[in-house]
């Protein structure tokens, strides 16, 4: 319920969940013919089908009812102990969050034992260990295939991750810090300050700094407006800062595509990504081997020396 921004389906749900039962005892006491005297216990309803069979107005069994009551007690209890009216949580204040976590605890406390082999050794020789790279595809397939697909490839602003092209770097110190804590990557608008005549002369620059095909009479002026606005995050060369998470536009890799169109988009419009922090999701030790997983795709044959 902390999702409304508003009091009043609250108050909605409240009245939704206890008019239901309410209605329901009334609905039960007020079809009983021992409660009410004008109903005839043995009234014929007067319809009759294929000439001998009757409708008739039999009463409702006792049992019948005392178990529906049942209900509706064992249901007030219910919300008694649990949320399900509005915003009010409960006696018990249960969450399925707080299952999930709890689980979550728990399946941690019996799976600990699994990675204290890999506590103490190097997160460049855990990714060269044959039991850490079958452990860290599988926490990569349940956790980051929905984005960065299951081959780790990338798609459209989604970062390729066996390339050793990296917004952010590409060491197992850079790479763990991208898993634990996340990343927002953000290149600001331009529009209020760049023409779109100019942005298309930038983005012929810009295509020309990783070789392909450009308009020569319009790298000039595309050039004196990428030193204008674009050199302090991308650098004079081009070559980018793993700092600021400014991409290296020399190259061929290309997050939201190489045409002038998609750059003059990005130029104007900007280009927000978030990677989100799995350190409330998965455990230190987990996050380890990931990272190490991640970064013996662009480094299948590399290994750092173990002091």
């Amino acid at each position: 319920m902390s999702d409304f921004v508003s009091s009043f389906w609250s108050y909605f749900i409240g009245v939704i969940a206890l008019g239901g039962i309410a209605f329901c005892v009334i609905l039960l006491f007020s079809q009983r013919a021992w409660l009410k005297s004008d109903v005839d216990p043995l009234g014929n309803t007067g319809h009759v089908w294929d000439g001998d069979l009757t409708e008739l107005n039999n009463p409702i069994p006792r049992w019948w009812t005392v178990m529906y009551l049942g209900l509706c007690v064992v249901a007030l209890a219910v919300l008694f102990l649990y949320p399900g009216v509005g915003a009010y949580k409960g006696t018990l204040e249960y969450s399925a969050a707080k299952q999930v976590k709890a689980e979550q605890l728990a399946l941690n406390e019996q799976i600990k034992p699994v990675f204290q082999r890999f506590q103490q050794m190097p997160i460049a020789e855990v990714a060269h260990d044959a039991e850490a790279r079958e452990i860290g595809q599988r926490l990569f397939l349940n956790n980051c295939a929905q984005c960065h697909g299951s081959d780790a490839r990338g798609s459209g602003s989604f970062p390729n991750l066996a390339d050793s092209d990296w917004l952010h770097g590409g060491s197992p110190e850079q790479i763990l810090q991208t898993i634990t804590k996340g990343r927002h990557g953000m290149m600001p608008p331009w529009s209020s300050q760049i023409k779109p005549a100019e942005a298309a002369d930038i983005a012929q620059y810009v295509r020309s700094l990783a070789g392909l095909a450009s308009n020569s009479l319009r790298v000039v002026p595309g050039k004196r407006g990428y030193d204008t606005f674009c050199v302090a995050c991308h650098g004079a060369e081009g070559k980018g800062n793993t700092a600021m998470g400014a991409p290296n536009l020399t190259d061929n890799v290309w997050l939201y595509g190489s045409s002038e169109a998609a750059i003059v988009e990005t130029i104007l419009n900007g280009r927000q990504n978030v990677m989100p922090a799995q350190e409330g999701i998965l455990t230190e030790d987990q996050i380890r081997v990931l990272t190490a997983w991640v970064w013996g795709l662009s480094n299948p044959n590399k290994r750092v020396a173990t002091k």
